[in-house]
């Protein structure tokens, strides 16, 4: 979307480009809200009570052992195909450090999720704060790759986070898996109890 601003008083035209993006909380009630980057740098908030309160990536990470998020193969495709497109044109234009902002309505057992946050061009000052952060100078680990990184590697590390993010339960579109008689009685040699999942509610996108 592109506006055009002039001004009354030297009659000098700017352009600018701007994108506008939903307001994707209107008139819902969610339960959890997560803003997601795909890293696990400083991504986490120790104060998670209350449904106003925005999680971040390591607190979904942390939620996932007995709160996942499950969605069907279809709505999963979807996921990726939208997150795959958005980001390729998002690289394109050399930017990052942009979020999934995703919102978990338990009552109607639906997510609503868009790409938000300020878009920032990966310009040299960004350059040299992937370097210092990578480096370690300022302290945080070193294992963990920083949050500021070129939008190609952002864009990469994203698809990747997003798609582990957000469990597949099947569905009627799935196709049927048929274990070999004897796979499974060589399992059931193995052991001697089956091993039940944890209780958790299927949201749909």
């Amino acid at each position: 979307m592109y506006w055009k601003v002039k001004s009354l008083k030297g009659g000098k035209e700017v352009r600018m480009d701007v994108l506008a993006m939903e307001n994707l909380l209107f008139e819902r009630r969610v339960t959890r809200l997560y803003d997601l980057k795909g890293s696990t740098r400083s991504r986490y908030n120790p104060d998670s009570n209350g449904s106003d309160k925005v999680l971040l990536d390591e607190n979904l990470l942390e939620a996932m052992p007995t709160s996942p998020i499950f969605v069907g193969n279809k709505a999963k495709r979807l996921l990726e195909r939208a997150v795959w497109n958005d980001t390729a044109f998002l690289a394109s234009i050399d930017v990052m450090d942009y979020s999934l902002l995703v919102g978990v309505d338990e009552k109607k057992h639906e997510l609503v999720m868009g790409i938000i946050d300020f878009m920032r061009q990966y310009t040299w000052d960004k350059h040299l704060e992937t370097w210092v952060k990578a480096s370690g100078i300022l302290g945080g680990p070193k294992n963990v790759s920083p949050t500021v990184i070129s939008p190609k590697q952002y864009k990469k590390r994203f698809r990747k986070a997003m798609s582990a993010y957000f469990l597949v339960v099947p569905d009627q579109w799935s196709p049927a898996a048929i274990i070999p008689s004897k796979q499974v009685s060589d399992s059931a040699q193995d052991s001697d109890q089956f091993v039940s999942t944890g209780s958790s509610s299927m949201l749909d996108c």
